[in-house]
């Protein structure tokens, strides 16, 4: 329901039987509204809002959502495309990424599990493509804060995360069935060197990087020596 603005271009609703109008108010069926800003939506309307299912098209950065609708927001199942950044296939709430999800970065990693207000949180899995490591366990603010570690080769850490890396008390479990307790630090990475630990997606690149330390208990197993051999 917007209107035309002066010397720009215009608003222009076209209803499925080809009527052009100026705005969609009261409408009930589908429609295409092309906005001033170059914005498109394709889909369903009732009594002039976005409801139902729909497409738009964001012409600001070249985004595109298909799937439900509700009061004008995306809400409901649908898949957004970040042209270039990204792409989510999962459920929304008034606007945002909420409940279950899966978020495909762009070089290849993935996050499959639940979303809150278009933060990551709930149980969810964080996949590496590039190193085949995974982070499984509880999210909170976007970020794991408890779970499991696991390398390709099946060894795997259990215990507390921040910054999405190990801290604190934990246990690296070995497919022998051995067991080694410690804890980790975390040191803030100097500049040029190498990450070690698998990363987010393109979204932590602006990140502090830390290197971790181990400290493993007293009484150290023979398993203990794979800690830094994991493949």
């Amino acid at each position: 329901m917007a209107e035309e603005e002066e010397g720009g271009a215009k608003y222009i609703f076209v209803t499925e039987n080809g009527e052009i109008k100026s705005m969609s108010r009261g409408y009930t069926g589908k429609a295409t509204a092309s906005y001033p800003n170059g914005d498109v939506y394709e889909g369903d309307y009732t009594d002039g809002i976005r409801e139902g299912r729909g497409i738009y098209r964001y012409s600001a950065n070249g985004d595109k959502y298909d799937g439900e609708w509700r009061q004008n927001c995306k809400h409901g199942i649908g898949k957004m495309n970040y042209n270039g950044k990204g792409e989510y296939q999962g459920y929304w709430e008034n606007g945002r990424r909420h409940g279950e999800g899966v978020f495909v970065y762009p070089n290849g990693d993935v996050y499959s599990g639940w979303w809150r207000f278009g933060e990551k949180e709930g149980t969810g899995t964080y996949t590496s493509k590039r190193t085949g490591m995974k982070m499984f366990g509880e999210w909170s603010a976007g970020q794991i804060k408890s779970g499991k570690w696991f390398y390709p080769n099946g060894v795997y850490f259990e215990g507390k995360f921040e910054n999405n890396k190990p801290i604190g008390e934990g246990s690296w479990h070995f497919k022998n069935g051995n067991k080694l307790e410690g804890a980790y630090a975390q040191k803030p990475k100097e500049a040029g060197e190498e990450e070690e630990a698998p990363e987010e997606g393109a979204e932590e690149s602006a990140k502090p990087k830390f290197d971790l330390v181990w400290q493993a208990c007293t009484g150290i197993a023979s398993s203990a020596h794979l800690v830094n051999s994991v493949e």
